[in-house]
C-alpha cells in the first residue's frame, strides 16, 4: 500500500442509509478500502436533512461501525454527497482579459475565471455548490478542453453551475460538524456516482447516469468528456415502497421487504400464479399478495421516473442516438429485477447497471460492489482528484519558490562581492589624510613657485630700466 497517499473518507447521507467508507490509493492507483460502516437513516427525507438530532445519531453510528472495522482509523475530515429537491443547475459564460499577453495561459488565469463565476446572480435563498467548466475559448479558438500553456488575450469558458438551498446546505453542515467532523467538500451525488462507475471511454462516448436513491433519482449527462446536464427527479425507492404500502395495504417494512425480494420492474416478466403470504396483524388471517400486482405497482412508478429522464434528455437535445455509451443505472433502486429491459424500452437507449468496482482494488468487501455504494466510493475518488491537483499546484509553486530563492541568493552574492571589492579597494582613513596633506603641500609649493617667479621678473624689469 502507498503509505504516502492520504486516507480519504466519503460520507453518503441518504434517505434510507448513511454510509462512511475510508480508502487510500495503492501504488497501482486502485482504492484500498480501509474502513466501512453504515447505519439506517431516520432524519433525512428526499435527500434533505429534516431532523438534525436523528441525522447526527445515524452519522455517529455509521462512524462507530467504520471504526469497528478498523480500530486504527482516525477520521477528522470527510467528503459529503449532496442531493435533494432543492438542487438546481444553470449554464453561464465567463471571460477574462489578460494583462500579460506575452505570458502563457496559466492555472492562475483559469482559477480567476472560475472564481468569477461564484459572483453569478442567483436567488438570495440559494448558494453555489460547484462551478464546472465545460469548454474553453481562447480569442477566436473554441471548443478547447485544456487551455493552459496557450497564448491569448481573452480567455473564456462555458460553465455548468450547481446551486442548492442555503438552509438545506446549512443543515447538512451542522449535522456533520456536530458529529465531530469537518466537511472537506460538498459533492453532487450523481457526479460522485459517475466517477465510481464510469471510465474515460464512457465520458467521451456519451452517457446518462441515473442514480436511483431512496428519496430522489439524480441524473447526470456527459458527452464528449463534458458534463452537459444535471437534474434531480423528485422520486426514488421510498416512493415505490409507499406505493406498495398504500396499494396493497401492508406495513412499510413489509412493503420494503417485498420490493427487495420479489419486486419486478417489468410486470410482463412476473409470474401470474406466484403469491406472497403476509402474516396477519393482531390475530388476523394471513394476506396473499400477487407478485404480478406487485410488479404493476413498481413498473408504474419506475416508468414515471424514466419518463422524466427522457424529458430531460430531450430538453438538452440528447436523443438515444447521441448516447453511444447508453444509460448507466446505479444506486439502491437499480437492483430491481428487469429494470434494464424497462429502461431500454422507455428511453430507446442501451442500458446497464453501474457497479462501483471500476476503481476498487482486489480484496475489498463484496458488499461494496453494490450500486448503492457508488456515491460513497465516488466521494473518495473526488477527494483524491483534489489531492492530486493540489499536489501538482504545490510542486509548481515549489519550483517557483526555488527559482525566486535562487535569484535572491544570486543577488545577495553579487551584493556581497561588491561590498568585498569596495572594502578591498577603498583607502583607509590615514591614507586619506596623507593624500590630502600631499595635495595641500603640492598646492602651496605651486603657489610659492609662482610668487618667486613674479618677484624675480619684477627686479629684472627695474635693472633694465636703469640701464
Amino acid at each position: 500500500m502507498n503509505q504516502e497517499a492520504p486516507i480519504i473518507v466519503g460520507l453518503d447521507i441518504g434517505t434510507t442509509k448513511i454510509a462512511a467508507i475510508a480508502g487510500r490509493k495503492n501504488e497501482y492507483g486502485k482504492l484500498e478500502i480501509l474502513g466501512f460502516g453504515k447505519a439506517t437513516s431516520f432524519g433525512v427525507q428526499h435527500g434533505m436533512v429534516l431532523n438534525i438530532d436523528q441525522t447526527i445519531k445515524a452519522i455517529r453510528q455509521a462512524l462507530e461501525n467504520c471504526y469497528a472495522s478498523n480500530p486504527n482509523l482516525e477520521i477528522n475530515e470527510v467528503y459529503v454527497g449532496i442531493a435533494g429537491h432543492h438542487i438546481k443547475s444553470l449554464q453561464t459564460r465567463g471571460d477574462i482579459v489578460r494583462n500579460d499577453t506575452d505570458a502563457e495561459i496559466s492555472q492562475k488565469d483559469i482559477d480567476q475565471l472560475i472564481n468569477d463565476q461564484y459572483k453569478t446572480v442567483i436567488p438570495a435563498s440559494d448558494q453555489i455548490i460547484d462551478v464546472i467548466p465545460q469548454q474553453y475559448i481562447v480569442d477566436s479558438l473554441q471548443n478547447i478542453t485544456y487551455p493552459i500553456g496557450m497564448s491569448g488575450v481573452k480567455v473564456g469558458a462555458n460553465f455548468h453551475i450547481i446551486t442548492g438551498d442555503k438552509n438545506a446546505i446549512r443543515n447538512i453542515n451542522r449535522s456533520v460538524e456536530k458529529s465531530g467532523l469537518k466537511i472537506r467538500d460538498l459533492v453532487l451525488q450523481p457526479l460522485a456516482s459517475a466517477a465510481a462507475v464510469m471510465c474515460d471511454m464512457d465520458f467521451e462516448a456519451g452517457v446518462a447516469i441515473v442514480d436511483i436513491g431512496g428519496g430522489t433519482t439524480d441524473l447526470a449527462v456527459f458527452y464528449e468528456g463534458i458534463l452537459k446536464h444535471t437534474a434531480v427527479i423528485p422520486y426514488g425507492g421510498e416512493n415505490i415502497t409507499n406505493d406498495i404500502k398504500n396499494g396493497l395495504g401492508v406495513l412499510k417494512t413489509q412493503a420494503e421487504q417485498m420490493k427487495v425480494q420479489f419486486g419486478y420492474a417489468l410486470a410482463d416478466e412476473a409470474k401470474s400464479n406466484a403469491y406472497i403470504t403476509i402474516p396477519g396483524l393482531r390475530g388476523q388471517s394471513p394476506k396473499e399478495i400477487s407478485v404480478k400486482n406487485l410488479a404493476h405497482i413498481i413498473q408504474a412508478r419506475m416508468s414515471e421516473i424514466l419518463d422524466f429522464v427522457v424529458y430531460h434528455l430531450k430538453q438538452i437535445g440528447m436523443d438515444n442516438k447521441m448516447l453511444n455509451g447508453g444509460i448507466i443505472l446505479t444506486g439502491g433502486g437499480s437492483q430491481l429485477k428487469h429494470l434494464i429491459q424497462l429502461t431500454e424500452y422507455t428511453t430507446g437507449a442501451s442500458a446497464r447497471i453501474g457497479f462501483p468496482n471500476e476503481h476498487l482494488a482486489s480484496g475489498h468487501i463484496d458488499e461494496l460492489t453494490k450500486p448503492m455504494y457508488a456515491t460513497c466510493v465516488g466521494l473518495i475518488l473526488k477527494g483524491y482528484n483534489d489531492f492530486e491537483n493540489d499536489r501538482k499546484a504545490l510542486e509548481e509553486n515549489y519550483v517557483k519558490i526555488n527559482t525566486s530563492y535562487l535569484a535572491k541568493e544570486q543577488a545577495a552574492q553579487s551584493l556581497a562581492s561588491q561590498e568585498e571589492w569596495i572594502e578591498e579597494t577603498a583607502p583607509s582613513s590615514q591614507e586619506i589624510q596623507d593624500r590630502k596633506a600631499k595635495e595641500r603641500n603640492a598646492s602651496l609649493k605651486n603657489f610659492l613657485d609662482k610668487m618667486k617667479t613674479k618677484i624675480i621678473d619684477m627686479f629684472t624689469e627695474e635693472e633694465d630700466a636703469k640701464l
